[in-house]
């Protein structure tokens, strides 16, 4: 929401042109402290681009990408001339919003006055206005648009009564959050208002918390002694908002469309009531543009739109359902559109077909930008290799031949013996359409009760951990009631439940996706495993079920969700034909203790099921169907190793020295204070990353000093005096929080992430920093800042530590830095004269190092945190600690890798910190280095050009 106060505004300014008016707005942004003189080019050069005008005398100037340098601090300032400027494309401006932002907040600026241009008489107000407070009252009024989309559907209920149709809307309403149980009374004291073509009517303004529309439709259409019933419509007013929606309304009965309504299924039926007609043309897209609809690619889209001889409306098939003007810049604006949703045009009369195809093909184009095309799900990938298979023959993918070595990329130690069992999707076949509705909806509530049976037993089958815990979420999704609603839905419409099921599934994992990044989209792959789990048992396909013995499994590639599911009692290896050393999968893997292998090529995928593997998750190989003298050998390792995992975990209390007696401490990486007893166990000497963020995800709302205090002290209580290393709150684009919301960023691991999103929110950051003193009282406990770039951003972060230390006086605390972008390593030396200590989280420091995203599909198996560039920047790190007296921890996947643990400890690192299951062997390889020796490998190790050379020349010797 735009929030403004008086010290923003300026009335009764004066412009002879366009470029004295943005001469003013700039020195308005520098006099604010805003930004620096230089931001006045930026302006300059955004409208060399194209004009900001919006519209109704309103223009939004603001910098381009290049010249947000030079933003201090986002902020807005507004201009007024009354007697207007003469703007560069021909327009005439009143009002100037001019916005300095560090990222692209202005595209919510943008959405929000697009809504204020749409209210008559707004540019006389605006000009007239002789305070700021009439400006602040136009500008930042919320946009509030009525609800009528499929959570306001309730189709199929099974009644002969127009009073019970008329309850069954409002406690729809209800369910949705737009109204409370005062609305649902007065509902229930109303007769229905006939409509005509089978329609009616209720409508109340008590208890109305959002303005919607729903409506309520019987299995079958019914006659009362008023009339007949084929649907009962349900209005939740409030003030004039709800008015658009009546409009659209009328049209409908105005058509003659409503006497089919309630036969349509829910797609068709909100089509209607977004002014669609039955007869109209209409064409579907994707937006792909990565800002969404914002004002170049609008003014794009508008510019396709009137040059065609039908008139185009648009609407958001995700969105309340309003269908506006194509033609129309404020209007297409007012959608809000985002990257990932989808446009629907449509169009009536001559050249309705060839004006809609054009308007999608303008999007698909990108609107005048470059577009990247989204994530495709695993159906549509299979459907798209299956619909190439088809058009083009391929040559057939030849499975590894007997005893054939196949180098992957390691991803987890050890040594693995077992039968492969190869993931492979299931194919299922079912109709569209069904004549039974309440047949297929039997059928569907018999299988949402054979899955959670299903899943209730493997719950208990499984003991604790992380499995359980992702099954019984799983199970807790088959009750979610939007997705049994949407469902149900289809089905009243004529689809079968197969259909019906995986419509809703689709819709709602599509919406993770497109709305968020990374943790969402694992929840979109969670819901579609729930979905695949429903469509088997309604298909009579079973689920690919791993064998009851032990195996290894090979798959494409597999999330963060399915490793977890793992039975690790089971389960020997893990081989992906993609993935690489840093990916989530791969860091999941070495956490569960499971030997793995990466990136091993698609050939692994046409191995038979049953075929015995080796895997050799530390030299990153696979070796398929091995002579029994290579399968003896092996087992021979594996037995060692056996031995040598025994002996270390019988001495994982005792210190890791190397024979010479240097020491090198060994921490635990934890994400949960819940675990921190069990690393203790497992031998760790304290927490080298305890991630915080956890207690922030766990909450429906940031969580209070209490809440927090009490999680950090479960991890110092269990820690008995070892030391603890918190890194600060480290969320952003990448890793959302859902009460915190955040503007699209076209690359968020660059973007508004770990401390600078703090500093933005300081008051979260002094909250944990009080809550992290607190807990520790006189224990041990060392913070460090995530995302650090240079020095500035650091004292910033203590210069609010060290006001909360002084009424704290928490009595053994550091203060540090991880590092983990280039930058930060490069500036270790005046860094290491402030900061207490260094932690490196070679993970991102890695892929910041090398431009490779570690989950990127094609390149992550390049991502390789012993590449000689990333070791070279450990190495200028701990240099420049040991300088002024500093230690030295690594945090990152590279702590427990078997060939770098020698490296770091030659280069000096001086504690490791890793998963909990690693820490005995970790200390079991420290024990058996020499110093000088480990010094000669860092050497060796720096001296190679590329990763793999490294990995080689360490082997070798």
């Amino acid at each position: 929401m735009l929030t403004l106060t008086r010290d923003d505004v300026r009335l009764g300014c004066r412009a002879a042109d366009w470029r004295a008016a943005l001469d003013q707005a700039a020195t308005a942004l520098v006099e604010a402290g805003r930004v620096s003189a230089e931001y006045r080019e930026g302006l300059l050069a955004r409208e060399a681009q194209s004009s900001t005008y919006l519209g109704h005398g309103i223009a939004i100037p603001h910098g381009t990408p290049e010249s947000r340098r030079y933003v201090r601090s986002t902020g807005v300032r507004v201009l007024q001339f009354p007697e207007g400027v003469p703007w560069h494309d021909g327009s005439r401006v009143n009002l100037l919003v001019t916005i300095a932002a560090q990222s692209d907040e202005h595209l919510d600026i943008l959405r929000q006055l697009t809504h204020v241009l749409r209210r008559d008489g707004v540019t006389e107000t605006l000009a007239r206005a002789t305070t700021a407070d009439q400006v602040i009252a136009v500008l930042s009024r919320a946009p509030v648009s009525a609800r009528l989309d499929a959570g306001t559907l309730c189709l199929g209920v099974p009644v002969r009564d127009h009073l019970e149709l008329a309850l069954a809307a409002a406690a729809r309403l209800r369910h949705a959050g737009c109204v409370d149980a005062g609305f649902v009374a007065a509902i229930a004291g109303q007769t229905p208002l006939p409509l005509g073509q089978g329609l009616w009517l209720v409508y109340s303004s008590s208890g109305v918390k959002t303005p919607a529309l729903a409506l309520a439709t019987p299995t079958q259409r019914f006659r009362v002694d008023v009339g007949e019933v084929s649907g009962v419509f349900c209005l939740a007013a409030q003030g004039d908002t709800h008015r658009a929606l009546l409009v659209r309304l009328d049209e409908l009965l105005s058509r003659g469309d409503g006497a089919g309504l309630a036969e349509l299924p829910a797609e068709q039926l909100l089509a209607r009531l977004s002014g669609e007609s039955a007869q109209a043309q209409t064409a579907r897209v994707r937006l792909l543009n990565a800002h969404g609809l914002h004002a170049r690619p609008a003014k794009e889209l508008v510019l396709v739109a009137r040059a065609q001889t039908a008139q185009v409306r648009v609407r958001l098939l995700e969105g309340s359902g309003e269908a506006v003007s194509a033609a129309s810049l404020t209007s297409v604006l007012s959608l809000g559109a985002r990257r990932g949703q989808t446009l629907v045009f449509s169009a009536e009369g001559e050249g309705a077909a060839a004006a809609v195809a054009a308007l999608a093909d303008a999007v698909r184009g990108g609107l005048g930008e470059s577009v990247t095309p989204l994530q495709e799900t695993r159906e549509e990938g299979a459907a798209r290799t299956a619909q190439a298979s088809r058009a083009a023959p391929v040559e057939p993918v030849v499975p590894p031949g007997a005893d054939e070595l196949l180098t992957a990329v390691p991803a987890a130690p050890g040594l693995a013996i077992a039968p492969a069992y190869v993931l492979r999707l299931p194919d299922f076949s079912y109709p569209e359409r069904a004549e039974d509705s309440t047949h297929e909806r039997g059928r569907l509530e018999r299988a949402l009760d054979g899955a959670r049976q299903q899943l209730e037993t493997l719950v208990k089958r499984t003991v604790g951990g992380e499995v359980a815990q992702i099954l019984s979420i799983h199970a807790e999704m088959l009750g979610d009631p939007d997705l049994r609603d949407a469902a149900f839905e289809s089905i009243g419409g004529g689809a079968s439940a197969e259909a019906g099921w995986w419509r809703a599934i689709d819709i709602a994992a599509r919406v993770q996706e497109a709305l968020a990044d990374r943790l969402l989209a694992e929840r979109a792959a969670d819901l579609r495993d729930v979905g695949r789990r429903v469509l088997g048992l309604l298909c009579g396909v079973e689920m690919p079920m791993p064998p009851e013995q032990p195996y290894i499994l090979v798959a494409d590639d597999v999330g963060p969700s399915d490793v977890a599911r793992l039975d690790t009692a089971k389960v020997r290896g893990l081989v992906t034909a993609r993935g690489g050393a840093t990916s989530h999968s791969a860091i999941l893997a070495r956490a569960l203790g499971i030997a793995a292998v990466v990136g091993a090529g698609e050939r692994v995928l046409a191995l038979a099921t049953g075929v015995e593997l080796i895997v050799d998750g530390e030299g990153g190989r696979v070796v398929a169907a091995p002579t029994p003298e290579r399968r003896q050998r092996t087992e021979r390792r594996i037995e060692e190793q056996e031995v040598l995992r025994r002996a270390a975990h019988a001495r994982r209390h005792e210190e890791a020295r190397t024979r010479d007696g240097h020491r090198v401490e060994i921490a635990a990486n934890l994400g949960n204070t819940a675990h921190a007893a069990d690393a203790v166990e497992r031998g760790a000497e304290g927490i080298g990353l305890l991630r915080t963020e956890f207690v922030f995800m766990e909450h429906s709302e940031a969580p209070d000093l209490a809440t927090q205090i009490a999680e950090y002290g479960e991890a110092f209580d269990a820690l008995a005096g070892r030391p603890l290393v918190a890194r600060t709150l480290d969320v952003g684009g990448d890793k959302p929080l859902s009460y915190w919301p955040m503007p699209h960023e076209e690359n968020p691991f660059l973007g508004v992430r770990g401390i600078r999103l703090t500093l933005m929110r300081p008051e979260v950051l002094e909250t944990q920093l009080r809550a992290l003193l607190m807990a520790a009282g006189t224990r041990p406990v060392r913070i460090m800042f995530p995302m650090i770039k240079d020095i500035e951003e650091f004292r910033a972060g203590k210069a609010i530590f060290d006001r909360v230390q002084a009424e704290v006086k928490a009595a053994d605390v550091q203060l540090g830095v991880m590092i983990e972008v280039p930058s930060c390593a490069l500036l270790a030396p005046t860094l290491a004269k402030e900061a207490d200590f260094f932690s490196i989280g070679t993970n991102d420091l890695t892929q910041y190092t090398l431009a490779i995203d570690r989950g990127h599909p094609q390149l992550s198996a390049q991502s390789d945190a012993m590449h000689p560039a990333v070791l070279r920047l450990i190495q200028l790190t701990v240099e420049a600690a040991h300088a002024e007296g500093r230690w030295v921890g690594v945090c990152g996947e590279l702590g427990s890798d078997p060939q770098a643990i020698p490296v770091l400890v030659g280069l000096g690192v001086d504690e490791l910190s890793v998963s909990s299951r690693r820490v005995p062997l970790v200390k079991a390889a420290v024990r058996e280095l020499t110093l000088p020796r480990a010094r000669e490998l860092a050497g060796l190790a720096l001296r190679q050009p590329t990763a793999a050379a490294v990995r080689e020349a360490l082997e070798a010797v």
